[in-house]
């Protein structure tokens, strides 16, 4: 049986799109070792077997391959910009090993990979664990920092314009504790009303999804891409509702897009009063994530574009 060890990294949403990985590996038949960056020490421990390849998000797999001059090849899964800190600490000293043979890099911008050695692969999800299950009880959800002014300001006006549907806000209670830091007090009322904690593991995060109504998005970086809570709603079968992205043309463009915030306050309304509306988007993108996007098809097509093929 084929070997990966799998490192799980530091940041929440590298572990959760981590875990769609292996989850893809184990799908197609590999035997995972997983190495956690937060919980285990001595990565020593684990570089007496033998693997196929060292996987894992942004740079930490590399790190590791070159710190411990380990000859498994390596396959690093990019959904940060590489020459931006946000991939990693190491972002500016393993730049340079990113062009070995041995190194395979899948980069999730469309746009940012191309003239590059870097393979295209757009987020993926396990559909085994992210799909339609619960009936939903909220009626808008954001999850996600709201360390700009414009996400926060975003979010309060939101719950004003629209007082006759419930919010919901996921983040971590650092992330929290800042946008509250940020406002009035009437305001700070609004958030710490909405604000439900914070998730770290898949599970629970098909299943705070799955009991919303609509998500709506906002994607931090790339050109074009998607990020990964679009593939998990879409999963869901909940409505996303997005911020305006070319790679959006992966749902043939029936994602709804916002362009300000009046018009996602019109929108939310028009979804939530047009359930054969939103039935007829969410199906069709869960079809789509079944078809091209699940964890075991992007894996094997990952492999196959490795070896050549």
């Amino acid at each position: 049986m084929k070997k990966i060890l799998a490192i799980l990294p530091h940041s929440i949403g590298g572990r959760l799109t981590t875990s769609s990985i292996i989850d893809g590996f184990l799908q197609n038949d590999f035997d995972v070792v997983v190495f956690d960056e937060l919980k285990q020490e001595n990565f020593a421990d684990f570089i007496n077997l033998e693997y196929d390849y060292i996987v894992g998000y942004d740079f930490s797999p590399i790190k590791l391959k070159i710190d411990y001059n380990l000859k498994t090849p390596c396959i690093a899964y990019f959904s940060d910009v590489i020459e931006e800190k946000t991939s990693g600490v190491g972002y500016l000293e393993y730049n340079k090993y990113l062009n070995n043979s041995d190194i395979y890099v899948f980069y999730w911008d469309r746009e940012l990979s191309k003239n590059t050695k870097y393979f295209y692969q757009p987020h993926f999800v396990n559909t085994k664990i992210y799909k339609n299950f619960l009936i939903p009880k909220n009626d808008v959800v954001f999850m996600g920092r709201l360390d700009t002014d414009l996400r926060l300001n975003l979010f309060i006006e939101l719950n004003k314009l629209l007082p006759e549907y419930s919010f919901s806000y996921y983040a971590i209670e650092k992330h929290f504790q800042d946008a509250l830091s940020r406002l009035n007090d009437n305001d700070k009322k609004i958030l710490k009303e909405c604000y439900r904690g914070f998730i770290d593991n898949e599970k629970d995060m098909a299943k705070i999804i799955n009991e919303a109504k609509i998500v709506y998005n906002i994607n931090s970086q790339g050109i074009g891409s998607l990020n990964y809570r679009t593939m998990q709603v879409l999963a869901c079968e909940r409505l996303l509702i997005s911020d305006k992205r070319k790679e959006l043309d992966l749902f043939n463009n029936i994602v709804p897009e916002y362009k300000n915030i009046e018009d996602l306050a019109e929108k939310i309304r028009y979804y939530l009063n047009n359930p054969n509306e939103y039935l007829k988007i969410t199906k069709n993108c869960r079809k789509i994530i079944e078809e091209k996007l699940d964890s075991k098809i992007c894996i094997k097509n990952m492999l196959l574009k490795i070896q050549g093929e």
